[in-house]
């Protein structure tokens, strides 16, 4: 008997690519001033960080990344765009493990 169909299909990849591009500027830009508020490192043009700070800031984009797809089921610009991958699914009589012996 054939499986139901579902109302997820594929996602276009320019919509994933958007949404990455955009979510880099957002946590960057956000998580920048933030950071820069935070240590001092403002300026008239916007912020200016270096060592630490400009580590942490690195860290807080990696951790966006992480957090809100593991945690979130996706980050704010692929809520937005609709852009969350579809799982592929193994085939029914297929196993992941091996098991068959020599």
């Amino acid at each position: 008997m054939s499986e139901p169909e579902t109302s997820r299909h594929a996602v276009a990849t320019w919509r994933v690519v958007l949404a990455f591009i955009l979510d880099f500027f957002t946590a960057f830009l956000g998580l920048g001033f933030l950071v820069a508020w935070a240590t001092g490192g403002l300026t008239e043009k916007g912020f200016s960080l270096e060592g630490g700070p400009a580590f942490l800031l690195f860290a807080g984009v990696v951790a966006y990344y992480v957090i809100l797809n593991r945690f979130f089921g996706g980050t704010i610009w692929k809520h937005i765009l609709r852009a969350q991958r579809v799982p592929r699914r193994v085939a029914s009589g297929a196993s992941s493990t091996s098991d068959s012996t020599p």
